[in-house]
């Protein structure tokens, strides 16, 4: 996270969802400030670890494959640059959202 300039300062960042544990999200919300354009929650990897993994939705394979461009946050860091997630974060492990042409997040269907 070193060398990075996050779009929100420390003192910005307000306890709205705590003790949701880590997740992972990318440079494109925190960095550049972009909302979540898609998440979905997979089987915890730790004990500190929700399963939430967070994107714009913009990222490629590129992007991606640079471990620079993303890094493991506390969840509710990200629901301060993105609060329309916080009525998401219960769903269970496998859910999937994505935001639509409204800017609405939406939970995936699995054949979606």
């Amino acid at each position: 996270m070193l060398g990075k300039i996050f779009k929100l300062k420390p003192e910005q960042i307000a306890p709205v969802a705590l003790d949701r544990g880590g997740c992972i999200a990318t440079d494109r919300i925190t960095v550049d400030g972009a909302l979540v354009g898609w998440m979905y929650r997979e089987s915890s990897t730790s004990e500190e670890d929700s399963g939430w993994r967070f994107f714009a939705g913009d990222e490629d394979e590129a992007y991606m494959n640079d471990l620079q461009r993303h890094d493991v946050y506390n969840v509710n860091t990200i629901v301060n640059y993105d609060p329309d997630i916080l009525p998401f974060l219960d769903a269970e492990v496998g859910s999937r959202f994505e935001r639509d042409g409204a800017g609405t997040l939406r939970r995936l269907a699995d054949d979606d």
